[in-house]
């Protein structure tokens, strides 16, 4: 893996999760964690819904370009799935940026982000087991579960969705640094 795209797998979340916070900030007068959606901070009409869709795209490019490493590092067939997979799902979340909320596509690429990185990560765990590597295996197991239980108690919960797509990412961000921080070791 090369060391630019080790640096893109580092930023990529960072540069996520920074554009949310400041699309939060700039619209923190009607937006709230329990009662929205992430994309309504991107939607059509918006004023500043390019901070928040760009966000999306920049680190869904940074996010493939890093991943695209990751191929190359799989130990088997499963792993690889699991990484194709993964990409896919950061495919969807440039999509997002580029279908926001208000274009008719938006609906289907969230649920088609949140659905293929999940699964990504959790075929790629399990693409471990198999290789023995039982640790990292395993974490990738419990973090889907652990994700995918606490989004949907969320959903059930709140009136809004954003706590619930916030779980998922943190979760899939989770994964993502951990088989950084995983790659990044053996590559020493």
């Amino acid at each position: 893996m090369r060391r630019s795209q080790l640096y893109a797998g580092l930023l990529a979340p960072i540069v996520a999760f920074c554009g949310i916070g400041v699309a939060v900030y700039v619209n923190r007068s009607w937006w709230r964690l329990t009662d929205n959606a992430i994309s309504d901070l991107g939607k059509l009409g918006l004023p500043h819904n390019w901070v928040l869709n760009g966000s999306l795209i920049a680190t869904a490019v940074l996010g493939i370009y890093y991943a695209t490493g990751l191929l190359e590092r799989s130990r088997n067939g499963v792993e690889r799935a699991g990484v194709w997979i993964f990409i896919t799902g950061l495919a969807f979340l440039a999509a997002i940026g580029l279908f926001p909320e208000g274009t008719s596509p938006h609906y289907y690429v969230s649920w088609a982000f949140f659905i293929t990185a999940g699964l990504g990560f959790l075929i790629a765990g399990i693409g471990a087991l198999s290789s023995g590597d039982r640790s990292f295996g395993w974490f990738s197991v419990a973090l889907f579960l652990t994700g995918w239980a606490l989004a949907t108690w969320a959903k059930a919960h709140f009136r809004g969705v954003a706590a619930a797509e916030l779980i998922g990412a943190v979760t899939i961000a989770l994964w993502h640094y951990s088989m950084l921080l995983k790659v990044a070791k053996s590559a020493h």
